[in-house]
């Protein structure tokens, strides 16, 4: 079964595998298109934490020390950010972190990823707009998204051959625009609203 969830908050991701298991579902694949796999229902403790390895050797030892502590991880990659564990074990308690402030932090890496993605994806903005690249008046304006010179001046049927021969690359070119920002934007909403859950988790 795969479920399409989109989860800014780590704590209320826990709490929805942890519903999930407890129907029956075992996450096999993590989101925001989650993929299960049917199982025993079980009461599962599931933590995430917020990761990146710059190797493989660095991200196997960090498996090692939570399989030690009675911790299976279920889910992540050395590069994917989100890791997933379940409790297998009692030996320290049953959270994967030692207090608030180490299970804020990995709102504060998340938040300095997306502050990473903004730093490089802005100049690159910054320059399609200048460069004529990207531009607003395309929103405001759609005929902006059509190239072909003197086209509105046209009239009759060389107007409609022209008109509909470029229509799919006017849309295409819309669509990359609105894509473009669309992305950037996600990442400038999520490097804030990270941070803004560091901070609660901190108080």
């Amino acid at each position: 079964m795969k479920k399409l969830k989109l989860f800014l908050n780590f704590q209320k991701e826990e709490k929805w595998l942890e519903y999930m298991a407890a129907q029956g579902w075992q996450m096999k694949k993590q989101g925001p298109i989650y993929a299960f796999d049917i199982a025993t229902p079980e009461q599962a403790n599931i933590k995430i934490d917020y990761r990146h390895f710059k190797n493989q050797s660095d991200f196997m030892e960090y498996h090692s020390l939570f399989e030690d502590s009675g911790w299976q991880h279920i889910s992540g990659t050395k590069n994917s950010g989100n890791q997933y564990f379940k409790q297998v074990g009692v030996y320290n308690g049953d959270d994967i972190f030692s207090d608030d402030i180490s299970r804020a932090g990995r709102y504060k890496r998340l938040s300095n990823m997306m502050l990473t993605m903004f730093v490089v994806l802005f100049p690159l903005v910054i320059i399609s707009f200048t460069q004529g690249i990207l531009g607003i008046g395309a929103f405001t304006n759609p005929r902006e998204l059509y190239l072909t010179p003197g086209l509105w001046e046209l009239s009759g049927i060389e107007f409609w051959q022209a008109f509909l021969f470029e229509t799919p690359f006017a849309l295409m070119r819309g669509f990359s625009i609105s894509i473009g920002l669309l992305i950037f934007l996600a990442y400038v909403f999520l490097m804030i609203k990270s941070w803004v859950l560091y901070k609660k988790a901190t108080k």
